[in-house]
């Protein structure tokens, strides 16, 4: 069914584009801004079908909530907490999402769950009211908001699937997966292919279990068993993710993670990766003489901010600078572990949640 568009609308509309359009040579994201415009206006002259303008519609309305809602926490880091909706109040891993949620928020630390019941209800009942959000996804069943998130102003209602996946691992700086079903493989395996894939991260993924449970074990088996041998992943893949059963270990495997890595980011060709203290001429020589096959060419060198990066909140961050192949992932992981290992830091720098 067509619907008209008041005149009104339309007038208040063009006033609306032609005053963006006038700004666009000041604005600080001008040439974005543009790019944007210029491929609706595109997508408007093709021949698109009402459910493309609705699929359209629809995800960007998804991402203008969340843009709103995580703007005024984007300095503060947050840890998203994957795990089944039917795990009962009374179950072990009940209580140690709980936990888990509860020693992240002591440590700084917010904490994101898909607002249903099971372990997302411990994890922002652990987080407590103030430093969860929700990411809630319209389903024809169990995905009601728990009541520890629910009315809260960070619960978000998504229409899709994918928009809510994107701002799970735009927005976290950790990843912490207890056992659960369909849904939680899938969000354990979208993030380890995000990883994988140098799409997300690095960022620590934990995989945890009940005391003495054997989910992740028998899943970590088979991983092995039958992707590794059979060399489906590389032999260093299993290294950007760890298993545990312990309270202290969750926890620590995300606070340790960024003991010394602060960030990275690519400029132009080159893998900038930010520490929150510089490392020793030898620390470096280190590096290079153990990861050497993680360069392309070249050597890992220390460098000041670069004039890409310029005007961000890393600018005061020393640096390491190199060129990454890009094909191993898990060796990469291996060197931020090494480099967490080094230097010492001022106690004014013991902020892990802080970025």
């Amino acid at each position: 069914m067509n619907t008209v568009v008041a005149p009104e609308a339309l007038d208040a509309l063009q006033l609306d584009l032609t005053h963006l359009l006038q700004q666009l040579p000041d604005r600080k994201h001008g040439a974005l801004i543009y790019q944007t415009l210029e491929t609706l206006v595109r997508i408007a002259e093709a021949d698109a079908d009402r459910l493309d303008w609705k699929i359209l519609m629809g995800s960007l309305q998804d991402m203008h909530q969340a843009f709103s809602v995580f703007y005024p926490y984007r300095h503060t880091r947050k840890i998203a907490v994957f795990g089944s909706a039917r795990t009962l109040e009374t179950e072990p891993e009940y209580q140690m999402a709980k936990d888990v949620a509860q020693c992240m928020t002591q440590q700084g630390f917010m904490v994101m769950t898909g607002a249903g019941g099971g372990i997302m209800a411990a994890a922002n009942q652990g987080a407590g009211r103030d430093a969860s959000f929700g990411l809630n996804v319209h389903l024809p069943f169990e995905q009601t908001a728990n009541p520890f998130i629910e009315g809260d102003p960070k619960l978000l209602q998504f229409k899709y699937f994918f928009t809510r996946k994107l701002f799970f691992l735009r927005e976290t700086d950790g990843v912490i997966v207890f056992p659960g079903g369909f849904g939680t493989l899938d969000e354990a395996f979208e993030s380890l292919t995000l990883i994988q894939t140098g799409k997300f991260g690095p960022a620590p993924l934990v995989l945890v279990d009940r005391s003495g449970g054997d989910y992740w074990q028998t899943w970590d088996r088979c991983v092995r068993e039958q992707l590794l041998a059979k060399q489906l992943i590389g032999p260093d893949d299993p290294s950007i993710y760890s298993l545990t059963d312990r309270l202290d270990v969750a926890c620590g495997a995300i606070t340790k993670f960024y003991r010394v890595y602060h960030s990275s980011r690519y400029v132009q060709d080159q893998f900038v990766m930010r520490l929150k203290t510089e490392l020793s001429d030898e620390d470096v020589a280190y590096l290079n003489d153990r990861f050497a096959d993680l360069l392309s060419h070249d050597r890992i060198r220390k460098s000041s901010v670069l004039s890409p990066e310029i005007g961000d909140n890393t600018e005061h961050l020393p640096r390491l600078v190199f060129y990454f192949n890009q094909r191993q992932t898990g060796r990469l992981y291996q060197m931020i572990d090494q480099i967490n290992e080094m230097g010492s830091l001022h106690p004014d720098q013991e902020h892990p949640e802080h970025k």
